[in-house]
């Protein structure tokens, strides 16, 4: 039990207080005043944190943004760090008396969205209330060291109460088939070859939700680390983001539309549309083994008695089907004993043309072709 909590509580890396320079309560007045030349500043972190990912953080707080739209919650991933952020409005209440809002960010190692977001609930309280980050910084240690903050004022906190298996089935692949139908096998094809799928909405929270969902299609590898749920058209995002052989990225600007280089997958989800990009389309041709698999998703998510998660096992049985037609094919390598694919044993099997390809390129993706 000890050991359990121990590795759980490694998990977080830092904290973060975002607070708007520009948007001060005037002592004397009842109104806000905003000075259009003010920054939003990063007032306070610990332990320390590098200006790359402190650059990263003010460009996700909403605070910073020009349309001054609040957005609660949101959250992403940027080389392999989670980031978790909580934005919320002070009340005249509060001992702030010059913040109008202001922003908690935690940044971890794991996915995590609905543990985090807990936590940052918590802090903020914790600031509203006292008005430094004294407090707010012991009950990070204490869950960073015991994985527990209690406080009868601002709420408790446990953090073995959120299973990282509960953040993976959070996500609703029911609302995600009832919006695109059979098309639906197209993203999870992409998945299953390891493609990069680019995700479009103008609001931020219907990227999140969508985005977090699509790795369960794959969920014999329950690898959410693809997932990159709130990206920037900036340079150093897209650089770290084309490093990753194959990912799902989440993005608020129609501008990504118009970068081809970025997806194999383009998913307009305010349009319901999903385009494959011309260089992906020769991995991506469907055949037989796609439209059973497409009705499959599609009868499944359709049956009002199953729940979220027994379609998400449907979904998973298909797909081990998929690897059995596989394993044939397989043999033991001469260099280490690691599978590849026998390809001449496969084209003898005389599948359907696009069965075969699909299945050739489900080995590469799986890194199962001899060098």
């Amino acid at each position: 039990m000890a050991a359990a909590e121990a590795a759980d509580t490694q998990l977080m890396l830092g904290i973060g207080l975002i607070d708007p320079s520009n948007q001060i309560k005037n002592d004397h007045l009842s109104t806000v005043e905003k000075d259009t030349n003010g920054e939003v500043l990063w007032v306070w972190c610990y332990p320390s944190t590098t200006a790359p990912l402190r650059n990263l953080l003010l460009r996700k707080c909403c605070l910073t943004d020009e349309n001054k739209l609040l957005h609660p919650f949101v959250f992403g991933q940027y080389r392999r760090t989670w980031f978790y952020m909580t934005t919320i409005e002070v009340p005249d209440s509060s001992v702030l008396k010059k913040v109008t809002h202001f922003s908690i960010v935690l940044t971890a190692k794991d996915f995590n969205p609905e543990k985090y977001a807990a936590f940052t609930r918590i802090l903020c309280r914790m600031y509203l209330k006292h008005g430094s980050p004294v407090k707010m910084m012991e009950s990070y240690i204490a869950v960073l060291t015991k994985g527990i903050c209690q406080s009868e004022e601002n709420g408790s906190f446990l953090s073995k109460d959120f299973d990282a298996r509960k953040a993976y089935l959070a996500g609703s692949i029911k609302d995600i088939v009832s919006q695109f139908g059979m098309e639906t096998v197209i993203l999870h094809t992409a998945l299953m070859l390891k493609k990069r799928i680019v995700v479009y909405h103008p609001k931020i929270e219907a990227v999140q939700e969508f985005t977090r969902t699509l790795p369960a299609l794959v969920w014999h590898r329950q690898d959410w680390s693809i997932l990159h749920s709130f990206v920037h058209l900036s340079a150093d995002e897209l650089e770290a983001l084309q490093m990753c052989p194959g990912y799902i990225a989440g993005f608020v600007h129609l501008e990504v539309s118009n970068r081809s280089d970025l997806y194999d997958v383009f998913v307009n989800l305010a349009e319901s549309e999903i385009t494959i990009a011309p260089l992906a389309k020769e991995a991506m041709t469907m055949g037989k083994l796609h439209k059973e698999m497409g009705q499959l998703i599609v009868q499944s998510a359709e049956d009002p008695e199953k729940s979220n998660s027994q379609v998400i096992q449907d979904i998973s049985l298909k797909t081990k089907e998929i690897f059995t037609n596989l394993a044939p094919f397989s043999e033991v390598s001469g260099d280490g004993g690691k599978l590849v694919l026998n390809f001449e044993a496969l084209k003898q099997r005389r599948f359907p043309p696009a069965t075969e390809n699909f299945l050739y390129h489900l080995a590469a993706a799986e890194q199962m072709l001899k060098i």
